[in-house]
């Protein structure tokens, strides 16, 4: 059995190293790990890191395609039975992928959803930016548990795992950050279970933090609807 982290990073130098240090550490009881990163058109100097790490694997994009388009690199390339998006910064603990695949592994379910544990003390929830973040979150999930019959706790977190066999037999036709968005509700569509499970969340603040922004968020909700009722 063997799992695949898929890392997409663009400009990630400062902790695209500590990351794949971390991910190395996790003991998987047996399981082999193959870690990938695509390097989406770092500037950074991102892609000159990457090639000084021994036991990855890294694919170089020429040209920015977007989040999506370097996890579609990745799945492609890809040859574990499980795999697993890893985001290139410190906000998640790759400690839970054991219990992100153990639903996989005991049978139960094809695809399994990490909801954030959120930080008891949080000092972005003194910031509005928090708030509109919150509300655009929530607006994603009760959108598709609206529309699909679920009951996630969320879609947003980073650690999804999907069997190879299931991620390939679904096409995913965007690029951008509604990229897992569109293949959950692909595999919704389909009538998968997917089971949440509780994973660990260390957010960094807004200055430093996420490319995503409002506009990426009306695209995730568009690309959720279209995909119930046109896709």
């Amino acid at each position: 059995m063997k799992l695949s982290i898929i890392i997409p990073a663009y400009n990630e130098k400062n902790t695209i190293e500590e990351i794949i240090r971390r991910i190395k550490t996790v003991n998987l009881s047996g399981i082999e790990k193959e870690i990938i990163v695509v390097d989406d058109g770092s500037k950074d100097g991102t892609r000159e890191i990457l090639q000084r790490i021994a036991g990855i694997r890294y694919i170089f994009h020429e040209k920015n395609l977007g989040k999506g388009g370097a996890m579609k690199t990745g799945f492609k390339n890809a040859t574990g039975d499980i795999l697993i998006p890893q985001d290139a910064d410190l906000e998640y603990d790759p400690n839970d992928y054991s219990a992100m695949i153990a639903p996989i592994l005991r049978g139960e379910t094809e695809v399994t959803n990490g909801v954030r544990i959120q930080p008891a003390n949080d000092p972005r929830r003194a910031t509005l930016s928090y708030w509109f973040h919150w509300f655009g979150n929530n607006a994603i999930t009760w959108t598709t548990n609206w529309l699909y019959w679920n009951n996630a706790g969320e879609y947003e977190g980073c650690y999804k795992a999907f069997t190879k066999k299931l991620a390939d037999s679904i096409p995913v036709k965007t690029n951008n950050f509604d990229f897992d968005n569109e293949l959950f509700c692909k595999i919704l569509k389909r009538g998968y279970k997917i089971v949440d499970v509780p994973i660990k969340y260390y957010p960094r603040d807004y200055e430093r933090g996420k490319k995503i922004n409002w506009k990426h968020g009306f695209l995730i909700l568009w690309t959720i609807i279209k995909t119930r009722f046109i896709d």
